[in-house]
Parts: structure tokens; sequence; C-alpha cells
């Protein structure tokens, strides 16, 4: 029991290091400082923030270093990083020190590669500790991390609200001490048994619990993350974050309690076969088993299920003698996935259809949000809102932060509403369009906190589900190197979608500006109007491709659904 405890201490652990390392969220609040300091353009602004996205393309880096150091090494050898890369550039933006351009490239490069070996440290604790919610325990921990920029914005309003510096110094130091502060709990890393039907159903409903006070604390720092009033009320709401944040810590006595919870609560919430995960292993293995067997049989009913070569199975359509089809209908129903869950190794991922609709999905949806928020501060310069800054990166953190929560939320309606995650995703990326049409319609106050909040929400609903989407798509086993091939989307999108912004915000810049332009601010809605209508026809690609993404998978979400079921009634 003791080992039982253990782990929720862990869990919480890892809430904290995913709070306090989204440290690229807050690009927006220094940069205009950065790249005054530099002396530099709007479009060399934007690579440095492609650098800190382009450490996503070494996140592989933290796996092998984990062949060969204990987690808790690899955890301070991240921390290290990051205090290297932002410290200096904390330097720096004070004037205390000089760097020449390629030097800076090089500092967001090492910060954003710390944040990939934070991620992987806690997706790692995540699986070890628990085996039967790993979907559940990483897609909280994971929606922590869209806070991190309200958090920093409480922190810097409570030591002193107009030092745009004073986020680097934080970025530099508060991971560090996250760090020292998580050691403890992750050297105690309990052995754990496999967990009994019973158990796993209770750890269930502790996960409804902690959710329910995530959205608690999404709430609260939506409502005050970005309250500027006075230092003193500043410290307050920050004190009272950080109570939100250790609070979970009385989940351990819950479990210890566990009789006592079962008795007066768990018995009056019907969990029953509610089947939080969607993909079991061992459900699998028995779907597998059962689709071979029904390819077999399914020979007269117009489709049938063939095997590749390394045993994958595929739907096809038989056509009607004399039916002919479509150019969409072919592309719905050529090589569909027949069974979630096969292991697709890197070579046979790169080679479906399926895949590469998912990565223009995602490189269309997720990532052009990112590079949203990485603009947030030249957009609202160049709208004459400079001073609410601070208060949109809060508002597109905490949504994004709504958006990762609800992310889980097809695993707990699941006994009540059925849908399959593709078809989820579809609906997720319905948001970003209207959003970037809306701001290329208006310029006003209202439309870009409307924007932005749609924006968050749905990018991150995208970044949450991904790793759940890979996993039951192309398998759970292989999980950790196809998702780092697919999150090679974001420094691509990253380069392009900043590129693209920072040409049209220089193209705009008052021609008698053009002597000194790195030191140019543009303003006015047309610094960004043809970016936000370009991102928003980008957008609406990624739309369609999630649509036939769902059209292509639904049959095999469908398939396993009634085969469990069945299993189950």
């Amino acid at each position: 029991m003791a080992g039982q405890s253990r782990k929720w201490m862990i869990l919480v652990a890892t809430i904290w290091i995913q709070a306090f390392t989204g440290t690229n969220f807050d690009f927006s609040a220094y940069s205009s400082d950065l790249k005054s300091v530099l002396g530099i353009s709007q479009v060399q602004l934007n690579y440095l923030a492609v650098a800190s996205d382009m450490g996503k393309v070494f996140g592989w880096s933290s796996g092998l270093a984990l062949l060969y150091f204990p987690l808790w090494v690899v955890l301070f050898m991240a921390a290290f990083m990051g205090f290297v890369g932002y410290g200096i550039q904390w330097l720096l933006i004070r004037q205390i020190i000089s760097l020449p351009y390629v030097l800076v490239f090089l500092l967001c490069l090492m910060a954003g590669c710390s944040i990939c070996w934070f991620n992987t440290v806690c997706f790692v604790l995540c699986i070890k500790n628990f085996p039967s919610n790993q979907p559940l325990a990483i897609s909280l921990t994971v929606s922590f991390n869209g806070v991190s920029a309200a958090l920093y914005t409480l922190a810097a309003n409570a030591i002193n609200s107009s030092s745009s510096p004073l986020y680097l110094f934080l970025n530099a130091v508060v991971p560090l001490l996250t760090s020292l502060a998580a050691l403890i709990p992750i050297i105690r890393q309990p052995s754990l048994d496999p967990l009994p039907p019973d158990a796993v159903r209770r750890d269930s409903f502790i996960f409804l619990l902690l959710n329910i006070l995530a959205v608690l604390t999404g709430i609260y720092l939506l409502l005050f993350g970005a309250n500027t009033s006075d230092a003193t009320t500043a410290r307050l709401l920050f004190s009272g974050a950080i109570v939100l944040l250790i609070f979970p810590l009385c989940i351990p006595g819950i479990v210890y309690a566990r009789d006592w919870f079962y008795r007066t609560i768990h018995s009056s919430f019907s969990l029953e076969g509610s089947g939080f995960i969607l993909v079991d292993v061992d459900d699998l293995e028995l779907h597998k088993e059962l689709l071979t067997r029904e390819g077999s049989n399914l020979q007269g009913n117009g489709s049938a299920y063939y095997l590749s070569e390394n045993g994958s199975a595929y739907g096809l359509t038989r056509q009607k003698s004399g039916e002919s089809k479509g150019c969409c209908q072919s592309v719905v129903g050529k090589d569909q996935l027949a069974m979630l869950g096969e292991e697709h190794p890197a070579r046979l991922l790169v080679s479906r259809l399926d895949f590469w609709l998912y990565y223009i999905a995602y490189f269309c949806g997720g990532t052009i949000g990112l590079v949203y928020s990485n603009n947030l501060g030249q957009i609202a310069q160049s709208l004459g809102e400079s001073s609410k800054t601070t208060a949109l990166v809060t508002l597109y953190s905490s949504f994004s932060f709504f958006g990762r929560l609800l992310s889980a939320a097809p695993d707990y309606i699941r006994a009540k509403f059925y849908f399959a995650r593709t078809g989820w995703l579809t609906i997720a990326l319905v948001p970003t369009p209207i959003a970037f049409f809306l701001l290329a319609a208006s310029g006003s106050v209202v439309a870009l906190h409307v924007g932005t909040a749609l924006v968050g929400l749905s990018s991150g609903f995208i970044f949450a589900a991904a790793v759940s989407i890979t996993s039951e798509l192309f398998g759970p086993n292989s999980v950790g190197v196809n998702h780092n091939i697919l999150i090679t989307n974001i420094p691509i999108g990253s380069l392009v979608y900043g590129l693209l912004a920072a040409v049209v915000y220089d193209s705009n810049i008052s021609s008698g500006l053009r002597m000194v332009i790195s030191d140019a601010v543009c303003m006015g809605r047309d610094c960004y109007f043809l970016t936000f209508v370009w991102w928003g026809c980008i957008s609406i690609l990624g739309l369609v491709s999630s649509v036939l993404l769902f059209l292509r998978t639904r049959h095999a979400y469908d398939h396993f659904e009634h085969n469990r079921t069945t299993q189950l009634y």
C-alpha cells in the first residue's frame, strides 16, 4: 500500500514539472524587448522562435540519455540546459553581456530541447507508475503544461509587473527549483504489482477528482492570471495558485482511505464498464483475433480484410459490378486501417496515407496555433494593445489548458456516447479557422480575445490527444518513435508560418522606415491581416485532412468498440 501511495506523489511531481516547464509559451512576453536589444527584424525574431521549437527535433536524445543515466539525472540535465539557455538570454536582455545573433539562436535551441527532455521524464514516470491508466495520467499531466504562461505571468506580476526580462530569469530558475522539489518522490519510485479490476476503477475515480481540481485551477488562473493591480494582490494570487498545485498531495491519503471512499462515494458513481482506457493491450489482442476470424467470413458481404506483409490488417471495400468510384471515395477507401493498435515501424508508418493525413491535420491545426501564440506580442503591439500582451498570453495559456483537459472527455463519456477519437480531433480543429477569419475581419479588442481563446482551446486539445491517437492508430509499443516523427511538423510549421507572418509584417512597415527596419514597428490591422487570411485557409486544409482521416478510421474504431462491448456484456 505504501507503493500505491507513493505513485500518487510521483504523479503530483510530474504535474509540478509540467506546470513550470512550458517555458516556450511565454515567448511573446519578452520577444519585443529581445528584438529591440538585438536590433533584429521580425524575420530574424521568428528564427529565434523556430529555434526553440526545433528542440523537438532532438527530443530523441532524451530517450538515448535514459539508456545510460537514471531518471533523476536526466531530469537535472534538462533543468541545466534550461538554466543555461534562458539564463544567458536574461543577461543579454539586461545588457549585462553582448552576444552575436548565432549564439542567441543556439541558446534558444538549447532551451527548447530542455522542454522535450522534461516531457520525456514525465511520460516515462506516468507509463511506469500507471500502466492501467496511462492515457488518463498522461492527459492530466500534459494539461498542466498549458498553464505555464499563466503561472509565470502571476509570478512576474508578484515580483515586478513592468519587467519583461524577468520572464527569462524565471524560465531559467523555476524549472531547476521544481526539479529539486520533485527529486525525492522520483528517487523513491515504488515497485508496483498489477492492479486488480476494482483497484483500476478506484484509480479511475481518483483521476476524476484530479481532473475536477485541474478545472478549478484553470478557472482560477483564467480569472486572476493576468492581474496587475498591485504587487501585494499579485503575491496573494500567486500563493493561491501554488496552494492549488500542492493540494493534490492529499491523494496519498485518499489511497490509504480507499475503503471509506468506496463505501460512501465510489458506490454512487456508475463507473462499471465505462472503459476509461480506449485501447487496452489485452483488449487489442482479442480484437485482432476476432478481426482475423471475421476476415474469412466477410467475403460475401461486399468487403474483406487482408493482412499486409507485417501482419497489419487493412480493410478494402469491394465494388459491386459496374459500380465506379469517385475521387473522394477512392481516397477514403484505399488501404483503410481495419485494426487499432497494430504496431507500425517507422518505415511502414511513413508509407501510410493515414499517417500523412494525420500529419497534415496536426501541421495545419495544433502547430499553427503554437505559432500564433509566439506572435501574440507583435500582434497586440500592432493593434496598439501592448499593455494587454500578458493578459493575452494568459488567456491563450488557460484555454490551451482547458483544451488539453477536454481531450480526456471522450474516455469519461464513452459509456453514454461513443465517438471515434479521430472524430473528436476533427471537432477540435473547427474553432481554428473560425478564429483566424474573425481576427482578419475585425481588429477590435473583443475579436482579439475571442480569437486567442478559440485558438488556445483547439491547439491544446490537439497537443494532448495526439499521443493517444498515435498509440491507437499505429501501435502503443511504437508510440515513442512514431510520435517523435509526428511532431517534426512543429519546427517545420514554426519556420514556415512564422516566416510568412514576419514577411507580411515587415512589408507593411512604412516605407519611410525602411532604413531602420530592424528597429521599426508595424502598426495597424494590415500588419497581420494577410497572415490571418492565409492561416485561416491553411487551417481549413487541416480540417479537411482530419475529416478524411476520420472517415478512413471510424470503421476500425467501431469494430473495436463492438468487440469490446460484446465481451463486457
